[in-house]
C-alpha cells in the first residue's frame, strides 16, 4: 500500500506541475505587483496559492458528482482532458507573445490591487487544464485505484497542496528567478514543460481510447462468438 500511496502522490505532482507551470506565471508577475508593497505582495501570493489549492481540491472531490450529473463517461473525460492538456502543451511549446495571461487579464491585474483570485489563482494556476487533470484523477479513484477511496482522495489532495506550495515558492522568488534565468531561460523551461504536457495529454487520450474500446456498451459484439446453422440435437 505504501508503494501505491507514493505512486499516486508523485503522479499527482508530475501531472499538475507542468500544466500549472509557476515559472511562466513568475515571468509576468513583477509587472503585476509593481504597485504593491512587499507585505501586500506576499499576502496576495499566499492567498492566490490557497485559492488555487481550494479550487483543485473542490473539483477533485466533486469530480464524480459532476460526471454523474452530466452523464460523462470515464473514457470521454480522459479523451477530452487529454486534448485540453495537449493543446495547452502545444501553446507552451510554440508560444505567442504575451505570456500565459491574456492582455485583458494583465490589464485587469494592473488596474486593481487584489490579484490573488483572478488572474493568479484562476486561470493562471488553476486553469481548465489542471481542473481536467484533477477530475480525471477523481474518476481514477473510482475505477482502478487499489487504495481505499478516502485514502486515495487524501493522497491526491496532499499532492495538490504540495504543488501549490511549490508554486508559492516560485512566485515568491519571481524577481530572483527572472533575473537568474532571464527571459530566454524562462522560455526554455516553459517549452520543456510544454513538451511534457503534450506527452501527458497524448497518454490521457490513449488511455481513454483504450478504455472506450474495452467498454461493452460501446462495442457489445467484442469477444462474442457467432454461431451459424442449427445445433445438433
Amino acid at each position: 500500500m505504501l508503494q501505491e500511496l507514493l505512486a499516486t502522490f508523485l503522479a499527482t505532482i508530475t501531472a499538475l506541475l507542468p500544466i500549472i507551470n509557476p515559472l511562466y506565471t513568475a515571468a509576468v508577475l513583477p509587472a503585476m505587483v509593481a504597485n504593491l508593497s512587499p507585505a501586500e505582495r506576499e499576502r496576495q501570493l499566499k492567498r492566490a496559492c490557497y485559492y488555487a489549492a481550494a479550487i483543485l481540491v473542490t473539483f477533485l472531490l466533486a469530480g464524480a458528482l459532476i460526471m454523474d450529473f452530466f452523464a460523462i463517461s470515464i473514457p470521454g473525460l480522459r479523451i477530452a482532458g487529454g486534448m485540453i492538456v495537449a493543446y495547452i502543451g502545444f501553446t507552451m511549446l510554440f508560444p505567442t507573445e504575451g505570456g500565459t495571461l491574456t492582455d485583458a487579464a494583465q490589464a485587469e491585474a494592473l488596474a486593481k490591487r487584489d490579484i490573488s483570485f483572478t488572474p493568479l489563482a484562476m486561470p493562471s494556476l488553476a486553469g481548465p487544464g489542471s481542473i481536467a487533470v484533477v477530475v480525471s484523477l477523481s474518476s481514477s479513484m473510482h475505477s482502478n485505484s487499489e487504495l481505499p477511496l478516502w485514502l486515495g482522495y487524501l493522497t491526491v489532495s496532499l499532492g495538490i497542496v504540495t504543488v501549490a506550495w511549490m508554486s508559492w515558492l516560485s512566485l515568491r522568488a519571481s524577481k530572483r528567478l527572472y533575473g537568474w534565468l532571464g527571459e530566454n531561460g524562462i522560455s526554455a523551461v516553459s517549452r520543456v514543460m510544454g513538451f511534457l504536457l503534450i506527452c501527458i495529454g497524448v497518454q490521457f487520450f490513449i488511455n481513454g481510447v483504450r478504455d472506450l474500446l474495452h467498454d461493452p456498451h460501446f462495442m457489445p459484439q467484442r469477444g462474442a462468438v457467432v454461431v451459424t446453422g442449427n445445433p445438433k440435437s
